[in-house]
């Protein structure tokens, strides 16, 4: 989510010629870094992929990656390990196992490429080696995810100049012109099959960057159910096969955008033959409304296949069945060509990586990230979650430094991150904060600090007598999950959301509500508050990406602050300021916990895997 270019200037359409090359696929030179400000298509040819060979019957089959997030090795930056399951070079075995089977197949990314596992290296590259990945693997189509859109504008249109494929989404529009962003659908004739790809986006990413409202100017994001019909309409007559490529969850994330996940879409656009979804980080597959809908999980861990049986009536091609999978890549093998052909991008990730920039004095959490099983892997409880934890001061502690606030608050990125006694690296702090955030500052009243505090702590469900864990809102993600510091306060998990917080003080005082505090925040979470209402940009007084451009992100100056201000010593340190209070005398009942441990009892986690106790283990 970090900002880089410049702001933009007015949008400028491309001329008919350039749109003209553009849709042919054909590009006679590089697009040049920041050369193209804005452009907008209203519609694209059909793409012939294969001429009809006069039969009555046909297969065609779409294939579809989504939420890669930087990888084309099989490997995790962060942490410097292989990661089995992961990445474009073993999901490209296994697409090229399907295309040996079936002649006919479409290649589709439903986008979040070109973030996380050290992508932020290479945001100046003319295009980005993710783009270049997708190009080197033929990718017909590319859907842009939200997370497309934390580098700006000019870095997003640069790729999507890029890439040699298509670039679809029918829900953002040009505000001023109403004309469309990119493409919003495009037809591929495929032995004479027409087959129709829609693209859409989840909606937000104007709340999830309303701290640099730059990077979507002059756009709008539309409800995608309403854009889907509008396409559908439009190229009624035109298609065989209608597949939507969605950068939506099933749900939705937000109350006002229940009603436009991917299963809302299966039931309002019946005409779709298939949804393949992303967003989530979920893998499944499975029928809503007679459509299915499949998505492919995260970082390359599953190939969607989606296959259609055609046949011939009356001259017309009907959809006779249609059968989807997901197919895992774990066993998959590493294809050469790929991992050839971008050794530059590993060899340049792993050094960065392992760059030394301090020690570490002690173990930050010595009793193990796993509160139940003291273990440095979670299975249970993420005690950064139970308990303050000297890796999250560490976080508001640097923020609170270099944005002079009096408070900061910082999510658990991932349940595992620690730092171990020994060297300090770079993919340390990758690991430690996952995001490419940079840090601002926000005068906010005492009123709307406690109102965001008591939003973050809906993420704890209430407890009650006779529960032994802590159960987890399924419906708050954990990234959603603040910590702050600064601040002195309880957590009363007997009472109901909206009225959790409690004995919050400032300075051994009460917090006001009609004072305002300066509050160190990162520029996802500002666009939360924004959203809500409870500041303004007007109330932003610093902001990393303007003041220090040099070390903008929130991991940066966790570096800078160890080099020069613990002169590259970091010693763990935890004031204790915040603590959940009305747990019952079941809580950490060592019968049961023994049964936990030994995992007789194993706590239940959400459907989609992604909050580890979705519901309390009860005495």
């Amino acid at each position: 989510m970090i900002r880089v270019g410049k702001k933009l200037a007015a949008a400028l359409v491309l001329t008919s010629a350039f749109v003209t090359v553009f849709a042919s696929g054909k590009k006679d030179a590089p697009a040049k870094k920041g050369s193209i400000k804005a452009f907008s298509y209203e519609k694209s040819g059909v793409i012939t992929k294969s001429q009809a060979d006069g039969s009555d019957s046909a297969v065609i089959s779409v294939v579809a990656t989504s939420d890669m997030h930087g990888r084309i090795y099989p490997w995790e930056y962060a942490i410097d390990a292989s990661a089995n399951g992961a990445g474009f070079a073993q999901t490209d075995s296994v697409v090229k196992q399907i295309k040996e089977k079936y002649n006919n197949t479409l290649l589709i990314d439903i986008g979040d490429s070109m973030q996380d596992n050290s992508a932020e290296l290479f945001i100046d590259n003319d295009v980005h080696p993710m783009v270049q990945a997708m190009n080197f693997l033929n990718y017909d189509v590319w859907v842009p995810g939200n997370h497309e859109f934390n580098f700006g504008l000019d870095f997003l249109e640069r790729n999507f100049l890029g890439f040699d494929g298509r670039v679809v989404c029918s829900n953002i529009k040009y505000a001023d012109s109403g004309k469309f962003f990119v493409l919003p659908y495009q037809i591929y004739e495929i032995d004479g099959v027409r087959v129709a790809v829609i693209g859409s986006t989840a909606p937000h990413v104007t709340t999830w960057e309303a701290s640099a409202p730059e990077h979507f100017q002059n756009l709008d994001f539309t409800n995608p159910i309403d854009s889907l019909k509008e396409t559908v309409k439009s190229i009624e007559g035109q298609y065989d096969v209608l597949v939507a490529a969605v950068h939506i969850s099933r749900e939705g994330e937000y109350e006002e955008e229940g009603k436009s996940g991917a299963f809302q879409i299966a039931k309002a656009v019946p005409e779709l033959d298939i949804i393949l979804a992303g967003h989530e980080h979920a893998t499944y597959c499975t029928k809503v409304n007679n459509t299915w809908v499949i998505e492919p999980g995260k970082y390359g861990s599953h190939v969607a296949l989606a296959t259609f049986n055609m046949k011939k009536e009356n001259g017309k091609w009907k959809v006779a069945d249609v059968k989807a999978e997901n197919i895992p890549t774990k066993n998959a093998e590493s294809s050469k060509a790929v991992l050839d052909k971008f050794k530059w991008v590993d060899k340049k990730s792993k050094e960065n990586a392992n760059q030394v920039i301090g020690k570490v004095t002690a173990d930050f959490i010595p009793e193990g990230t796993d509160y139940i099983t003291g273990a440095d892997h979670v299975t249970t409880m993420p005690r950064a979650q139970i308990e303050d934890t000297a890796l999250m001061d560490l976080i508001n502690e640097v923020q609170m430094y270099y944005a002079k606030a009096e408070i900061s608050t910082a999510a658990l990125f991932n349940f595992d991150q620690t730092l171990k006694a020994g060297d300090f690296k770079r993919k340390d702090v990758a690991f430690i904060y996952k995001y490419d955030n940079t840090l601002m500052g926000v005068n906010i009243t005492g009123k709307n600090l406690l109102a965001y505090m008591e939003w973050s702590v809906d993420y704890y469900q209430s407890i009650h007598d006779g529960d032994v864990t802590i159960a987890f809102n399924p419906n708050v993600r954990a990234y959603n999950y603040d910590m702050l510091s600064g601040i002195n306060y309880e957590i009363d998990l007997r009472k109901p959301a909206g009225s959790r917080i409690t004995n919050a003080t400032i300075n051994g005082k009460p917090v006001d509500p009609k004072a305002t505090y300066k509050m160190a925040v990162n520029n996802y979470r500002m666009g939360t508050l924004i959203s809500k209402g409870w500041v303004t940009l007007n109330d932003c007084y610093f902001d990393s990406y303007n003041e220090m451009p040099l070390s903008a992100t929130v991991r940066d100056l966790i570096v800078k602050y160890t080099q020069e201000n613990l002169k590259g010593k970091l010693t763990p340190k935890c004031d204790h300021n915040w603590k959940i209070i009305g747990l019952p005398a079941s809580f950490n009942d060592s019968d049961t916990i023994a049964k936990i441990k030994s995992g007789e009892i194993v706590i239940p986690s959400s459907e989609d895997g992604r909050t580890p106790n979705a519901s309390p283990v009860r005495k």
